[in-house]
């Protein structure tokens, strides 16, 4: 039987790849760039983390607004999580940590190709490639199946992974009909693949359960008072003239954000630590209270933020945004 160049290089990867130390294993980073990603963040969110995480009391974790995952890789391991549930509405999103977390192996394959045709080209060939493979992304989603796992799924989470490294400003942008809009970045060297980061990554997924939803249908899944949950859902606008970055062809409405505190409440009552993160709009408006106020009885805090994501240059910078948790705390 013939074996297939792409065969030929995957397993030249997985050859070289079983040959490294195994104690020699990285931190796992997000191998995404998301916008309202917690990176940046993550020091300041651990010093409002529950106690009972800190302690090891609280082994599973649930975040059903995946984003980047930056809290999850932090979490996972930093502290005694034996089980996550990770989630987003958000389906190629979804499906690119599930090949990640299953067929890392087969991506690193098909990236190795993609990065391997785009470096070699000058930057008018290179724009021409990036807008070839968005619109080959957006031409095949109609013909994706997001109800289950298989191995076509593989090289559309490499596009994903290649739009996302060499787009604009590292920006993802759907519109209404769902297609990725993002315009060409010019980029020199764009990090397309990560060999290290996407094994750790793939080390640290294996204790996660993997899907697409809404936050709601979580519920089932939370079923006793040892589960943290992070909800970092999409942020109201802070102005009139903002509007939210659509990470799926469903937007995030003022609705939802009610929703989404009543969601709140029902855990809090079920005895679970939550914490929620949020725009602030007291940035733009000082007088605006529409968190304190649906959020009254549980600790608010605003914690500062540098954010870059924004097409216009004077939106960029230093702001606060909302820390909001249902337990009782004292930082350390």
């Amino acid at each position: 039987m013939l074996i297939s160049e792409q065969q030929l290089k995957l397993q030249f990867i997985q050859d070289c790849l079983s040959n490294k130390n195994d104690n020699n294993k990285g931190v796992a980073k997000p191998f995404l760039k998301w916008a309202g990603g917690k990176t940046q963040l993550l020091e300041q969110f651990s010093y409002y983390f529950p106690k009972e995480l800190k302690e090891g009391l609280t082994n599973y974790y649930y975040e059903p607004f995946l984003g980047s995952g930056a809290v999850f890789f932090y979490i996972a391991q930093k502290y005694q999580i034996k089980k996550a549930f990770l989630s987003d509405i958000n389906d190629d999103l979804v499906i690119t940590f599930s090949v990640v977390q299953n067929n890392v192996y087969e991506l690193i394959n098909e990236l190795s190709i993609i990065k391997s045709e785009y470096i070699s080209k000058n930057e008018d060939e290179r724009k021409n490639y990036y807008y070839k493979i968005r619109e080959q992304y957006n031409v095949e989603k109609v013909h994706i199946k997001y109800d289950k796992y298989y191995e076509d799924l593989i090289p559309r989470a490499a596009k994903l992974i290649f739009l996302n490294k060499t787009c604009f400003n590292g920006l993802y942008r759907l519109n209404r009909k769902g297609e990725f809009n993002v315009p060409f970045g010019r980029y020199k060297n764009p990090r397309i693949l990560d060999i290290d980061n996407l094994l750790n990554a793939n080390r640290i997924l294996q204790i996660a359960d993997i899907s697409i939803t809404d936050f709601e249908n979580i519920k089932d899944k939370i079923i006793n008072d040892k589960f943290f949950v992070y909800l970092d859902p999409p942020y109201r606008p802070i102005s009139n003239t903002s509007s939210f970055t659509s990470y799926s062809k469903y937007d995030f409405s003022e609705e939802d954000q009610i929703r989404l505190a009543n969601f709140f409440c029902t855990l809090s009552k079920n005895g679970n630590k939550v914490m929620l993160s949020n725009s602030d709009p007291k940035n733009e408006n000082p007088s605006d209270s529409f968190f304190d106020d649906l959020y009254k009885g549980f600790s608010i805090y605003r914690v500062k933020a540098n954010r870059m994501i924004n097409c216009k240059s004077n939106k960029r910078g230093s702001l606060t945004e909302l820390l909001i948790i249902n337990y009782k705390q004292q930082p350390n």
